[in-house]
């Protein structure tokens, strides 16, 4: 189905007066009926590989359910998990089109740090680079999300360092039918997501009492906003033109705007087909395919420079029409997975997962950087990078004496990865593809054993003892830049070792009253991005790759205590620690050359604190805050950068908000709020308010919903509601508001 097919714009006009009424009933009346029950602590199964209370997990939990989800204007992964004590998720200001968007945790940045599982079998962690798509999930079938944070690398090896995020989509348990289709665009400062159509559908039921299946396909488009400018350092005014607009760079260097690159539109869609049969009372198998993609572009470009007989200007001095374009780009991924859970004598329990990540296409366009290359067309490159990452895990738990539970198991990996770029004769056009101009790649494998032995030591006390071992190796990796001396080149095959342990002590004196004390070791090996990608920007920027990186290494340590104060408030304080040995990131060299290096170390620290009030009337209140010390403590390879903060770690983070369910009426209003952040080693960009810079922003979120009978609910939602202006990197969203209608049978 294409959802450009769907008149959403004439249940726009149908549903807009209904909409702003309902919002004006939600927040003026009260409603009738009683409130869902919340129940504060409950099972997990993320932190420990077992079924857990939550209160008594060896780590910090949060647990966002799906019932919290569909109070707030969720439209992928990523945005479920902004309001998070920390999380850090930075969109680069690009909202759902932002594909360079990352989570991190506790100020070790980038997603490549923390492990993404779905359904606790698939890592959503990709062979290429580590990171996540988070678009390619589709958030309708969330069932709850766990968010676990601190090393555990004991568990889950590699890509753990920070924490484990686990996405848990849902079973039905009868038959259901849920339709959701909706619309939305921007206020009057025409930078929010223009034109946003969304349709959603899935059916699920069960069967026999032993089989239940879950079928859903969802499509978003929207046509944007202009993210990306055209700022350049030489004055057009002495060209004798008009329309440039003073700016800085990012680092404080005088610039000035002179156009963008037209409206960046997006697409994605997800079909997912889902099952699960119960063998017998103690023994289940489950098994998915997900296929998901997105695609993006550019409108036409815009010049905000003119003669003096107002004509249009597209290039001035050394500034050619080159500089306003920005070509198109897509991804395709496919997750085969299957699990069996089976019960074994003596009440042991196993557990197989096995998963295969298939990225099918993964390509970009970048248009070329000569006169030639105008609207019409013109050279360009293509990059292609195709990816597979296989994934098994094998898991048993072994009671013992009745004080102790053992986990133990073991695991293999493997992926790999290559990249070919070729030239395009019109950039304009993906497949007008002539010669090889660059190729790298490269394979990936790990074994590794793992045990944790969880302790009661006394009905209060209980003791977590975790410990694992990884065995990664690289092979095959090459580089060929064609036509350059010295090209291709080949690399030997690279091999390591990583002992992951942990230790945690969770305390219990009293039934509201939780004391949390751990310590531990984690890695990450350095991906095949990170090995062998070279790459040249459309700026002209090289970010060079290094075949001799090793392994980072992160030494952890965290406590805290989460409290019931009174019937529904709980709050928690933890303080953290995380010292990083070669750590991998990305120097820079020159203002046109940022190459991967191991710095020699590196340490952030912080405190995070939470509460949460559920009252009476459906009503829940939370807040939260984030403080995180960062810095550069040695690095041979660029000793300017000792003393400086860590990029991307942002110093204070906080998050308010409500949420209200009862009878028809529901909604949330929630406000963020993040300090400057530098994306310069040496923390160079301090500039604000421009193009390329990483403002500190405030942004408040707003949605209602009204069901109009017991099948139908139509909901309003307003995102930055007070239209905050910011930059990250990209244009920020500005104020849009969407509307959308739910039925479910």
């Amino acid at each position: 189905m294409n959802i450009q097919s769907i008149n959403l714009h004439e249940a726009q006009r149908r549903w807009q007066k209904p909409a702003l009424a309902l919002a004006a009933c939600a927040i003026l009346f009260p409603c009738s009926g009683q409130a869902e029950p919340v129940t504060l602590d409950e099972v997990v199964v993320t932190a420990t590989r077992t079924e857990k209370d939550a209160a008594s997990a060896p780590g910090s939990v949060s647990v966002l359910r799906k019932q919290e989800l569909e109070q707030r204007n969720i439209k992928s992964l990523d945005e479920a998990l902004n309001s998070t004590a920390g999380v850090f998720h930075d969109g680069k200001g690009k909202g759902l089109m932002g594909t360079t968007s990352s989570v991190s945790m506790r100020g070790l940045s980038s997603d490549k740090r923390t492990m993404f599982l779905l359904d606790g079998i698939t890592p959503l962690n990709d062979a290429y680079t580590g990171s996540v798509s988070y678009q390619l999930q589709s958030v309708e079938d969330i069932e709850r999300i766990e968010v676990v944070k601190g090393p555990f690398s004991s568990l889950y090896g590699g890509s753990a360092m920070a924490g484990v995020v686990n996405v848990i989509t849902r079973m039905p348990e009868q038959r259901e039918l849920t339709l959701k289709t909706g619309y939305g665009s921007s206020f009057e400062r025409g930078e929010g997501l223009d034109d946003l159509r969304k349709f959603h559908l899935s059916y699920g039921d069960r069967f026999c009492d032993r089989f239940s299946l879950l079928a859903s396909y969802g499509v978003k488009t929207t046509n944007g906003y202009a993210t990306a400018f055209n700022v350049q350092s030489s004055n057009p005014a002495l060209e004798g033109l008009s329309g440039g607009i003073p700016t800085t760079s990012a680092s404080g260097s005088k610039s000035w705007l002179v156009g963008d690159t037209g409206d960046n539109t997006w697409q994605d869609d997800q079909l997912t087909l889902k099952g699960k049969y119960d063998l017998s009372r103690s023994s289940k198998l489950n098994f998915a395919f997900m296929r998901s993609t997105y695609e993006y572009g550019y409108d036409e470009p815009h010049t905000y420079l003119r003669n003096a007989a107002g004509k249009e200007v597209w290039s001035y001095g050394t500034v050619k029409e080159y500089s306003f374009l920005s070509g198109d780009g897509a991804k395709a991924q496919n997750i085969y997975s299957a699990g069996l859970e089976t019960g074994l004598p003596h009440d042991v329990k196993a557990k197989l997962a096995l998963s295969y990540l298939d990225v099918t296409d993964n390509w970009y366009i970048t248009r070329g950087a000569g006169a030639g290359t105008t609207r019409s067309g013109g050279s360009g490159t293509i990059s292609e990078t195709p990816s597979a990452n296989l994934n098994s895990d094998l898991q048993f738990d072994i009671p013992l004496l009745d004080t102790h539970l053992l986990t133990v198991g073991g695991s293999y990996r493997a992926g790999e990865a290559d990249t070919e770029e070729h030239d395009l004769s019109n950039w304009q056009d993906e497949d007008s593809k002539t010669a090889l101009s660059y190729a790298a790649g490269g394979k990936d494998h790990s074994y590794a054993l793992y045990a944790q032995d969880e302790i009661m030591l006394t009905d209060a006390l209980t003791a977590y003892l975790g410990l694992r071992q990884d065995w990664w190796e690289t092979t095959d990796g090459y580089t060929n830049s064609v036509g350059d001396p010295g090209y291709p080149k080949q690399y030997g095959d690279q091999s390591d070792s990583s002992f992951s342990p942990k230790a945690a002590l969770v305390f219990k004196p009293l039934p509201e009253t939780t004391l949390r004390a751990s310590a531990g070791q984690a890695f990450r090996a350095p991906s095949t991005y990170d090995l062998y990608r070279t790459w040249v920007s459309s700026t002209g920027t090289t970010y060079a790759a290094n075949p001799l990186l090793k392994p980072e290494t992160v030494t952890s340590y965290d406590g805290g205590i989460e409290q019931g104060l009174w019937p529904g408030l709980k709050v928690k304080a933890t303080y953290f620690y995380n010292e990083m040995e070669d750590m991998i990131y990305r120097q820079t060299v020159t203002s046109k050359l940022q190459e991967y290096a191991n710095a020699g170390k590196a340490r952030t620290q912080g405190v995070e604190l939470e509460a949460e009030q559920q009252l009476d009337y459906g009503l829940k209140l939370f807040a939260n805050y984030t403080y995180t010390d960062s810095e550069m403590l040695e690095n041979a390879a660029k000793p300017s950068t000792v003393g400086k903060e860590l990029p991307y770690v942002p110093e204070n983070m906080f998050n308010v908000g409500l949420s209200y369910g009862k009878g028809p009426c529901s909604g949330s209003l929630t406000g963020r709020y993040v300090s400057k952040r530098y994306s310069s080693d040496e923390n160079t960009d301090t500039a604000e308010g421009v193009y390329g810079a990483y403002d500190e922003y405030f942004v408040a979120d707003a949605k209602v919903a009204y069901k109009l009978t017991e099948q139908a609910e139509l909901s309003l939602s307003v995102d930055n509601l007070f239209d905050e202006d910011y930059y990250g990197y990209y244009k920020g969203t500005g104020r849009s508001w969407f509307t959308e209608l739910t039925l479910r049978f």
